[in-house]
């Protein structure tokens, strides 16, 4: 046994290294991406916020009326109604501002994923000059908010699309808290635009922003329509277009309010989990193994591994505004990851994976 674990410590210490690498380069990148210039008001484009809601009632209470008491001169809200069973579209309906177009669907059609669907419709009645797509529980810092967003994005070069690492709060601390983790060391950011590969792109489809007539070009809900993950695939789906995806640092912006409780959020994640690691049984068999080896098994090999998986999480936690408690915590938040991708897994493959209750339609298993 102890060869064993001896054999195991210079890999993991090469793939420690690795994420350290990355999760340093990543900060590196989003501190060049900070500021942008201040843009005058009568020379910001007209933003087109989108928004899918499907039983959202509490909190469109607290998203709409920041987005309302935003500086954005030129500013549009649509919100589809993704057939919802709550309050959502009688909230909607006692909003008395032109700025706010509500519309309502009874969900999505065959091939269609609802999410996907709603954002493809409020598409069809957007006619901002930007679109920013947001999901239903973000919440915004101050009326600044969205115009230090739309100055970041205007600084960046042509064919960009914008992508927001948010902070986060919940009712799952231990589970959301793997997010931003996974948003800082998964994807070495700085290599996004050097290289062309299609794997190193992604999005965040919490908070994303890209100009009106590059998506009209290239239609990239159309193009996912079936897709649960339907975000990463954007991302890679517009880089193979010559668009390059860009992580901003939002967390002084938008705080996302991630699930009520642990249970909505182990349901929530669990639709997600088994795609992000690949999607298929080979794929998931692999990524499993590394990621259990290298967050889970690590410390069992060496406490200096313990050690690591506590710096990296005290970074990733306190950049995205995360309580210390959450990071002394971190080998319980990853355990916890690792049996939640099992029940990914089994999910998927039994067909029993539902949201908001929906059956979601598992990707194919070939």
């Amino acid at each position: 046994m102890t060869a064993l674990l001896d054999a195991a410590a210079a890999p993991l210490a090469a793939i420690h290294l690795c994420i350290w690498a990355t999760l340093l380069g990543n900060l590196w990148y989003l501190r060049q991406h900070a500021t942008a210039p201040r843009i005058d008001r009568t020379d910001l484009p007209r933003l087109s916020v989108c928004i899918p809601a499907r039983n959202e009632a509490d909190n469109l209470k607290r998203l709409l009326p920041a987005l309302l008491d935003q500086t954005v001169p030129a500013l549009e809200v649509v919100v589809w109604d993704d057939g919802s069973d709550d309050g959502t579209w009688s909230l909607l309906q006692g909003v008395d501002d032109p700025r706010l177009v509500a519309c309502r669907g009874e969900g999505p059609p065959p091939g269609w994923m609802g999410k996907v669907h709603a954002l493809y419709q409020a598409t069809r009645r957007a006619s901002g000059d930007r679109y920013l797509f947001l999901d239903a529980d973000v919440e915004l810092s101050d009326p600044e908010a969205l115009r230090r967003l739309v100055e970041r994005f205007e600084a960046l070069p042509s064919a960009s699309v914008a992508s927001g690492l948010p902070s986060y709060q919940g009712g799952a601390p231990l589970l959301v808290s793997l997010v931003p983790s996974a948003l800082l060391t998964g994807l070495p950011w700085p290599l996004v635009r050097p290289f062309r590969a299609s794997s190193l792109a992604a999005l965040n489809g919490q908070c994303w922003m890209i100009d009106a007539d590059a998506y009209h070009t290239h239609e990239p809900h159309a193009q996912v329509r079936g897709e649960i993950l339907e975000d990463v695939e954007i991302g890679r789906y517009l880089k193979t277009e010559g668009m390059t995806p860009v992580l901003l640092d939002v967390h002084r912006e938008v705080t996302v309010r991630m699930y009520g409780s642990f249970r909505e959020a182990w349901r929530g994640f669990r639709k997600n989990a088994y795609l992000i690691l690949g999607g298929t049984p080979v794929a998931f068999v692999g990524l499993f193994a590394f990621f259990a080896s290298v967050w889970v098994l690590a410390p069992v090999v060496s406490l200096w591994f313990l050690a690591s998986i506590w710096g990296l999480k005290l970074v990733t936690d306190r950049w995205t505004t995360l309580p210390i408690w959450m990071t002394a915590l971190a080998p319980l938040s990853y355990a916890l990851g690792s049996l939640l991708q099992l029940d990914s897994a089994v999910h998927h493959w039994t067909g029993r994976v539902t949201w908001k209750g929906r059956s979601v339609s598992p990707r194919s298993h070939s």
